[in-house]
């Protein structure tokens, strides 16, 4: 067996023992796989496989990616410093390569957000009289209402949807179920729908998506992701927008408006607090701005 097919098999095998384990998400999984399939392609350059790995050649590998952007070579040495506790633990290696290796500093990065006018901007740029864009308005709302993650959103099921409580239950990441609020605008536009362009849209089909496609089918988030680049066009929305903006805008306008970090923690499905803390570097930077803008000493 060669290093690079000897490497393949290790991968796989760490990779389903993540997911046994801790039942992560496709994408982190994918992530993963593609880090470590990078580095294993780098030591095959060395005729070596991953199992093989010494310090010196972790660092090699990072001196080498020093043209990557920083976060890229950060994530990559977070994968191997994974991978490489779970083989020591498993007794596949006697020591981890990456003890006392450094990750790479990085600046704090405030995530992209809409101001409230910005939002109720993009809310109103569907067209409410066209099926699909009553579905498209109503996944806006139910997604600015909700901070919930595009993936969710787009695999959310009827079942799900609790109109008569108004709330949603989720299965974030590492399969943590969650129940959040819906508000009064989302749980109207929810009725709405179910009961009107949802039962057209599907015609004589069954499905169990609440958001389904033309098809029958759930949306991709790709196909989402398309869906908010147009209408923030639509809207006169000239920043850079992410798939996951209006998570960031439900966040950010939570904190703004008082809500306490840890009730913003439990809604967005955060594990760690100081993932949630990044929004008051939001909130922080946009009172900067206001000040500047407006104060005569600004």
């Amino acid at each position: 067996m060669t290093a690079r097919m000897d490497s393949q098999a290790v991968i796989e095998a760490f990779i389903d023992a993540l997911w046994m384990e801790r039942g992560l998400a496709s994408n982190t999984l994918a992530a993963y796989r593609s880090d470590l399939g990078h580095f294993a392609r780098w030591m095959g350059g060395r005729e070596l496989g991953l199992l093989a790995a010494s310090r010196l050649d972790v660092l090699d590998y990072l001196s080498d990616s020093v043209a990557s952007p920083p976060r890229t070579v950060a994530r990559r040495l977070s994968t191997l410093r994974r991978f490489y506790r779970h083989q020591l633990r498993d007794g596949a290696v006697t020591e981890d390569p990456t003890t006392r290796v450094q990750s790479p500093r990085l600046g704090r990065r405030l995530p992209d957000t809409l101001t409230e006018p910005e939002v109720e901007a993009l809310l109103a740029a569907p067209d409410r009289d066209d099926l699909l864009g009553e579905r498209d308005a109503t996944m806006l709302e139910v997604l600015y209402a909700t901070g919930l993650r595009v993936s969710e959103l787009v695999g959310l099921q009827v079942a799900e949807v609790n109109l008569r409580q108004g709330v949603v239950r989720v299965m974030g990441k590492g399969s943590k179920e969650r129940l959040v609020p819906l508000g009064e605008e989302a749980v109207e536009a929810l009725t709405g729908f179910f009961s009107g362009a949802r039962r057209q849209i599907l015609g004589v089909r069954i499905s169990h998506d609440a958001f389904p496609t033309r098809r029958g089918k759930a949306m991709t988030r790709q196909a989402f992701w398309q869906l908010i680049r147009r209408y923030a066009r639509k809207a006169g929305i000239t920043k850079h927008l992410s798939p996951h903006t209006l998570r960031h805008a439900f966040a950010t306008h939570l904190i703004n408006h008082g809500a306490d970090l840890r009730v913003v923690q439990m809604l967005l499905g955060h594990s760690d607090i100081s993932t949630t803390q990044i929004y008051t570097h939001v909130a922080r930077e946009r009172l900067k701005q206001l000040h500047a803008q407006h104060h005569p000493r600004g």
